[in-house]
């Protein structure tokens, strides 16, 4: 059985830091690209950072130079630091897995609460 564990979500004040981390089981990890999404009350679910087999990394426009995702294919998890937090980063992250070699298989976290306020 897949699992994808998101951690590391919380509450912090606007300039504030925090890691959150997904730890994956049951599925070939180096073979998934990975992502973060993030969803608010207010907005659709979005695209806030993925990271290939290969490592490339692409970043939404609203966290580039703040976040940065990371990978450890020996721990079967993928990070993503969140620097410089503002309030409008307040939302529920989601950590995905899609299989890019082999067959096509997708996977989703239950998601992680992360909370920037004053």
């Amino acid at each position: 059985q897949v699992q994808l564990v998101e951690s590391g979500g919380g509450s912090v004040r606007p300039g504030g830091s925090l890691r959150l981390s997904c730890e994956s089981s049951g599925l070939a990890f180096p073979y998934h690209r990975m992502t973060w999404y993030r969803q608010s009350p207010a907005q659709e679910r979005e695209l806030v950072a993925t990271i290939g087999t290969d490592r490339h990394t692409t970043y939404a426009d609203s966290v580039k130079g703040r976040f940065t995702i990371s990978r450890d294919n020996a721990k079967n998890t993928v990070y993503l630091q969140m620097n410089s937090l503002k309030p409008e980063d307040t939302a529920v992250y989601y950590c995905n897995a899609v299989q890019v070699v082999g067959p096509r298989s997708e996977y989703w976290g239950q998601g992680t609460q992360v909370t920037v306020s004053s």
